[in-house]
């Protein structure tokens, strides 16, 4: 069983259509890389994804479990949508993290909400001293987890940094080390370099690339063929709110079968 399944997604912002009937399958382990020009519904097409928007037609299914089906016309309640985007982790091309808090900080806020709303859950149900007991055990757990991802991705050194004591790339790997911490079924990338130099894109890159061996789930928006070419299982294209093709990297980058990829492939990489 795909651990994801996209079935016709369109989305529009009033007249204009972004998404129209996009569908696609990933499998447990897989890297999809997701390339086209801009506007062409990448981003809108992770956004959907991570509940940041509402399709208007279609199905998304993680796991076998079917998170929303626009058929039904019924509308998420916040706690659905919350719910829903803890199957997926999300790093945003400008890094979105919080500037009063330290690198440890950001990257267990989003565990240690959660665990507020567990630790009042065993209260009611269990009492204040058992309550007391779960919250140091899982603590302990969370910053554990947290110093591990860190590590991962490089950052031990700047652990209590601020993140305006942090270069781009560094901000950029913490963003991803928080995205980690919720042991999301599906990574999703949305142009994570596009707002770093050259330098900062190949240390960002080579974390990435990392995270591949570690049978992490991945879907990667980027413009970085190369990056795409080598590290993807598949890649799909998009142009105007469509996949336009779909396939191994082999077959995107050297057997174009539309006109429009191959356009698209000429001037992406100056051919």
């Amino acid at each position: 069983m795909s651990i994801l399944e996209v079935n016709n997604i369109c989305k529009s912002f009033g007249s204009t259509e972004v998404l129209r009937g996009i569908s696609f399958s990933l499998e447990k382990g897989e890297v999809l890389a997701i390339i086209g020009s801009s506007g062409s519904g990448k981003t809108t097409l992770l956004r959907c994804l991570n509940f940041l928007e509402t399709p208007d037609v279609g199905s998304i299914t993680v796991n076998g479990e079917t998170l929303i089906n626009a058929a039904d016309k019924s509308t998420l309640s916040e706690s659905q949508i919350r719910r829903n985007r803890l199957h997926f982790g999300l790093v945003f091309q400008s890094f979105n993290l919080f500037p009063q808090y330290t690198v440890r900080q950001n990257v267990t806020l989003a565990p240690r909400l959660m665990l507020d709303e567990q630790v009042r859950a065993v209260k009611k149900e269990s009492g204040r001293a058992q309550a007391q007991k779960f919250r140091a055990e899982r603590e302990a757990e969370i910053y554990k987890h947290a110093d591990e991802l860190i590590e991962r991705v490089g950052l031990t050194a700047k652990v209590d940094a601020y993140p305006c004591e942090l270069s781009g790339g560094q901000q950029q790997r913490v963003a991803i080390a928080r995205a980690l911490a919720m042991t999301p079924d599906i990574l999703c990338f949305d142009e994570p370099t596009s707002a770093l130099d050259p330098e900062l894109t190949g240390e960002v890159l080579a974390v990435i690339r990392g995270l591949k061996s570690s049978d992490s789930t991945m879907i990667v928006v980027t413009h970085e063929m190369e990056f795409a070419r080598g590290v993807a299982d598949r890649v799909i294209f998009m142009a105007d709110g469509v996949i336009e093709e779909m396939g191994t990297p082999e077959e995107i980058f050297e057997h174009p079968k539309s006109p429009v990829l191959s356009a698209f492939l000429n001037k992406a990489l100056d051919i």
